[in-house]
């Protein structure tokens, strides 16, 4: 039994790290597969019935309104990790680069693990409130962009 016990994780680390779809090649990387990539999947693609939301082409546009930097940290999946604050910096990083390097602001400051302590330990108290607000500001500017202004 014991044997069976340990078995079945190790099989498990196995699988998921001889799968090339999922092997990390750096440890940011391997730190959004172990924090991030069970609801957002590998391709940062979310899953819309489970109201996970994707970020490819999408999580760049958070940083350009004012909130949306904050945003990323405070949502309980970034707030409530386990990574230290410089490795959720690194994280983020990572994800902005690899889901949505085109959609960052000009002039993007990476996060660092300084700037994510005080955000982390004042997450807002409805979530999805601040996230509908945010996307209504990055629709709006995206209107105004539309139109020259």
């Amino acid at each position: 039994m014991a044997l069976r016990v340990l078995a079945v994780p190790a099989l498990v680390v196995l699988l998921v790290m001889g799968s090339p779809i999922a092997a990390a090649t750096e440890p940011r990387q391997f730190d959004y597969m172990l924090n991030c990539q069970g609801c957002h999947l590998p391709d940062g693609s979310g899953n819309a019935e489970r109201q996970v939301p994707a970020f490819p082409g999408q999580l760049g546009k958070f940083l350009g309104v004012p909130g949306g930097r904050e945003y990323l940290v405070q949502v309980p999946g970034s707030a409530l990790s386990g990574l230290s604050d410089n490795a959720l910096a690194d994280v983020l990083n990572w994800m902005l680069e690899t889901f949505s390097a085109t959609e960052l602001p000009a002039g993007f400051e990476p996060y660092t693990g300084a700037e994510l302590h005080a955000w982390r330990q004042s997450p807002p108290a409805d979530v999805e409130r601040v996230r509908r607000e945010l996307l209504e500001r990055i629709a709006r500017q995206e209107e105004q962009q539309r139109k020259g202004n």
